[in-house]
């Protein structure tokens, strides 16, 4: 088999990028390892920036974005038996929509095979040759025989455990990594929202966050030991901690209803670079993760499809590799960026373990500022909305 750009990977980026590189004119092959069911049936958070949300509407899979997800103008953030309202759109002019990462997945996978693009589901034993010379190509073995996909490019786009990340040497790589020591315990549940828009929660006990993912079904966290097993947590146990972190003194009170998901997800904040050897370049959880309180994941992922499209595009259309060439130090500035955002927000709701009195005091004074000045809010807001591309 033979293309332009073998995309390893149909998640939110992969599938962007494919579909980006086909509104311009440019060949591509999508490989994945799951099956079409699961990737679009996975539930992950789903904030999308500004950005993310007028890329979407620009290659045309906005559609569904616009009709079923939720506008939101703001956040809230509660501490100390209050809620404080953040107002993006007043303080930046630009907005975020809530609508879960498998959607979007679903409206791509559509487009895709609406546009009759090659997406190979189901594809095992990947492995990446020849990155370094000009038609590099990708093995793996589908329906039960192997192949051989020779290309130009050859894009990972395959997650934090793939293939792609190893396949540029130790020796030229560096990574960045955090571990945090708690995780977030998250629930799906059946009831109405309970806020208009997301609430980020502070309290002594930990964080939690207020989540939607429909009109009839909403999404929980808080603040968990990454160790724990979901098993240790019936149904009123979390409703209970839930209750006891989020209500507050204006009686806004938290909706019940059927729990039908339970998972604990661990937290790490890690960047691998450079994002390029030669023919393969990164993208998305590939090369980045930052961790969830910041909702940066996949309007990283989208930032760093985009950069790739546009030099992309200029390399076939005016045989130009400016963009490639600097795409790791043009996609890392955002990726910065988003790290220390998702990582200050991390450090000014989490309860952590070995704070001293001092250290907890500082963080209800960091808190009391942010929603106190409109310079401290603006800057949250900011970086939350997403800034605008370059």
């Amino acid at each position: 088999m033979n293309t332009l750009v073998a995309i390893i990977g149909a998640g939110p980026a992969g599938l962007l990028l494919s579909h980006l590189l086909y509104l311009k004119g440019i060949d591509s092959v999508v490989l994945e390892t799951r099956t079409r069911e699961d990737i679009e049936s996975t539930i992950r958070a789903g904030v999308l920036e500004q950005g993310t949300m007028d890329i979407l509407e620009a290659a045309g899979v906005g559609a569904r974005m616009r009709s079923e997800g939720a506008l939101h103008h703001g956040i809230e953030l509660a501490f100390g038996g209050k809620r404080h309202r953040i107002d993006l759109s007043e303080l930046t002019g630009r907005a975020i929509t809530v609508y879960a990462q498998h959607e979007v997945i679903k409206d791509l996978v559509a487009a895709r095979l609406a546009a009759d693009g090659q997406i190979l589901f189901e594809v095992s034993d990947v492995s990446v040759h020849g990155i370094d010379s000009e038609q590099p190509s990708v093995h793996f073995t589908h329906e039960g025989q192997p192949q051989q996909l020779i290309a130009d490019f050859v894009i990972g786009c395959d997650g934090f455990h793939g293939i792609a990340r190893p396949c540029i040497p130790d020796t030229l790589r560096r990574d960045y990594q955090r571990i945090y020591p708690f995780g977030w315990f998250g629930i799906l549940v059946e009831s109405e929202p309970s806020s208009e828009e997301l609430i980020y929660a502070q309290h002594e006990r930990g964080f939690a966050l207020i989540s939607t993912r429909s009109p009839t079904v909403q999404r929980h966290y808080f603040q968990c030991d990454p160790k724990d097993d979901v098993d240790n947590w019936s149904d009123d146990r979390i409703w209970s901690e839930l209750h006891t972190r989020l209500e507050s003194s204006d009686g806004w009170k938290l909706k019940e209803g059927k729990i039908f998901q339970k998972n604990i997800i661990g937290m790490r904040s890690f960047v691998s670079t450079p994002m390029q050897q030669g023919r393969l370049f990164l993208a998305g959880d590939a090369a980045h993760i930052v961790p969830p309180t910041g909702a940066k994941g996949m309007n990283l992922a989208v930032a760093d499809v985009r950069l790739l499209s546009l030099a992309l595009d200029e390399f076939y259309k005016d045989g130009k590799q400016g963009g490639l060439e600097k795409y790791t130090e043009t996609a890392l500035k955002r990726v910065w960026r988003a790290e220390h955002f998702s990582w200050w927000m991390t450090s000014l709701l989490h309860r952590f373990e070995d704070a001293t009195p001092f250290q907890q005091a500082l963080q209800r004074a960091e808190l009391e500022y942010v929603v106190s000045s409109r310079a401290a809010a603006t800057v949250l807001a900011e970086n939350y909305v997403g800034l605008p591309f370059a």
